[in-house]
């Protein structure tokens, strides 16, 4: 365990969608609706689409298989805002944690117009129909296109394809180390000119990390902050 997250290393992960029966949409339709409305108010780029949570997940063999179903994007909102206890439901999602060649993790900043203004992620999102394969979703492709569109990098070739899960706080973070063969100065000018060229990127900059006493407790999610941790501790 680690702020509250247990760590699980994985050799591969397997998604599936499954028809779910959630009493939450249907008990608190109203909360949401304001709640949402809320939301759009004070940013109003949002977009109530479709995105995939969690109902069930096991590890066995090292792989991890979990089974996820699709909800609209204002009730996963009000559901995470209002910390609903649910042990079946979790926000599940992939993410690329770039390790540059010099030793640091890269970490992006969201941007102000962003749902998460101001928080350190890795690059990442709720998977969604975007990552649907028939009834399977594909969870490292999720994970692959979300740094791609918000870096502009793409995957070396020969990544290697462990993955580290953290679950907690009623989330199922299935992190892939990737070591890039570039120092951490290179791939933030690559990445900053990426951004630049954007019209309204997601992330405003980068910052890197290179021992626990980079963690920011003010600005980095607890699965973040837990990661870190362990990955940085583990090479005290």
């Amino acid at each position: 365990m680690s702020e509250g997250f247990r760590i699980t290393r994985l050799t591969g992960v397997t998604a599936r969608i499954v028809t779910y029966d959630w009493a939450f949409p249907r008990e608190n339709a109203a909360a949401i609706a304001a709640h949402w409305q809320d939301r759009i108010r004070r940013s109003p780029g949002l977009f109530d689409g479709t995105v995939l949570l969690s109902c069930a997940h096991s590890v066995a063999d090292g792989t991890a298989r979990v089974d996820l179903f699709a909800v609209r994007y204002s009730t996963f909102t009000a559901y995470r805002n209002f910390r609903v206890a649910d042990p079946q439901v979790a926000n599940a999602f992939a993410a690329i944690v770039p390790w540059t060649a010099d030793g640091a993790v890269l970490l992006g900043e969201m941007g102000a117009h962003t749902a998460n203004a101001g928080q350190l992620y890795f690059p990442c999102g709720t998977p969604d129909p975007d990552d649907m394969r028939g009834n399977r979703v594909d969870l490292a492709g999720s994970a692959a296109r979300e740094l791609a569109e918000e870096t502009g990098l793409a995957l070396p070739e020969g990544a290697a394809t462990e993955w580290v899960l953290l679950d907690g706080e009623g989330q199922l973070a299935f992190l892939r180390p990737v070591r890039f063969p570039d120092s951490a100065a290179a791939l933030d000018a690559r990445i900053g000119a990426h951004l630049r060229g954007e019209a309204e990127p997601e992330l405003a900059r980068l910052h890197s990390a290179r021992s626990t006493a980079d963690i920011d407790a003010a600005r980095m999610p607890g699965f973040v902050r837990a990661y870190l941790a362990d990955a940085f501790g583990s090479r005290s």
